[in-house]
């Protein structure tokens, strides 16, 4: 990862920076220790799926609704941040390669890669499978992922 770009974070990192018991809970925190100078960033679809995923009655998290929303909001607030607007679509056929995707559970994360691509960022994932050759523009730079250790 190019140390001087944003990093949208995806989905699973937020989780894991908030869930302590995450399998990835410290790697998370060590990575962003490391990277949240450079800037990080969120969208709507992040911010909402991490919502979503730890309101969930059945999630590992000792928090109700309304704490995981305030706790979201000074996190955000803490310092680096930048909120990007979700203002890429998966129709565009300049920014994305539909026949690069070979699954649908790669949908997400191409949409991530694309919009921080776009934005001049990189997408901090847990997940090394993420199809490059899917948004046109898009290199190793634009993609960074965070390894266990």
């Amino acid at each position: 990862m190019s140390e001087s770009r944003r990093a949208l974070l995806d989905v699973n990192v937020l989780i894991a920076l908030f869930n302590d018991t995450h399998v990835h809970h410290e790697v998370a925190h060590d990575w962003f220790d490391d990277h949240r100078a450079f800037g990080w960033a969120t969208c709507a679809l992040t911010e909402n799926g991490f919502l979503r995923v730890l309101s969930h009655p059945g999630a590992d998290v000792e928090a109700d609704r309304a704490t995981l929303f305030a706790s979201l909001r000074t996190f955000c607030a803490s310092g680096h941040h930048e909120f990007w607007p979700g203002g890429v679509s998966l129709r565009d056929e300049s920014l994305f390669d539909a026949s690069a995707i070979v699954s649908h559970r790669q949908l997400t994360d191409v949409y991530l890669l694309g919009l921080a691509t776009r934005m001049g960022g990189t997408l901090a994932t847990f997940d090394a499978h993420v199809p490059l050759r899917a948004v046109r523009g898009a290199t190793r730079d634009h993609l960074s992922v965070i390894a266990a250790a």
